[in-house]
Order: structure tokens, then C-alpha cells, then sequence
């Protein structure tokens, strides 16, 4: 899976179509140095958020929405749960590269 320089919103929402049904290992930044990390499988792709079915404790699944502009900003980030490489390069990251 090849890294996408993303710099609008519609590109992280035609890729993420393109993935429904992928796993994916999220990383969620709550605020307050509080980072949760979860493994799922991406579900829906809507207008404003996606949706991803996260792996809960005891085998559980539960569903959580993200927004596409948290993916841009990198507030949240998807990454190939088997290579570890991040699917989005964050916004502010691509000026460190160049």
C-alpha cells in the first residue's frame, strides 16, 4: 500500500472508498496527550466521516466515525496494519519532506 500525499478533503474520501473493507490500525489523538490505538476494518464511507469497526477486548467490535479533515490535519492516522506505513502523509508533514 503506497503512502498518498493528501492535501483535500475528496482525495482521503475517493481512496477510503477504494479501501472499504481493508483492516486498518488507527491512531486517534483525544486530546490532553491521550492517544488511543485500535485495529479495525473500515466499514462506511459517508459524505463528512467514515466509519470504522474497531476489535474491542473479549472479541467485541464496536464502530467509530471519523472526519476526513482529522485525517488531513493528522489528528488521525491510518496506517497498513502490516507494513506499519502510514496510508496518509498528515498536511504538516509534507513540508518536512519537500
Amino acid at each position: 500500500m503506497e503512502e498518498l500525499e493528501v492535501n483535500h478533503v475528496d482525495d482521503i474520501q475517493d481512496k477510503l472508498k477504494t479501501m472499504v473493507g481493508e483492516r486498518v490500525r488507527v491512531r486517534a489523538n483525544m486530546g490532553r496527550t491521550r492517544v488511543v490505538e485500535r485495529m479495525g476494518t473500515i466499514k462506511t464511507v459517508h459524505p463528512a466521516v467514515f466509519i470504522v469497526e474497531v476489535d474491542e477486548r473479549r472479541g467485541r467490535k464496536s464502530r467509530q466515525s471519523y472526519q476526513y479533515v482529522d485525517v488531513l490535519t493528522g489528528t488521525v492516522e491510518l496506517f497498513d496494519p502490516e507494513s506499519g506505513e502510514h496510508i496518509f502523509v498528515p498536511l504538516g508533514n509534507q513540508l518536512e519532506e519537500h
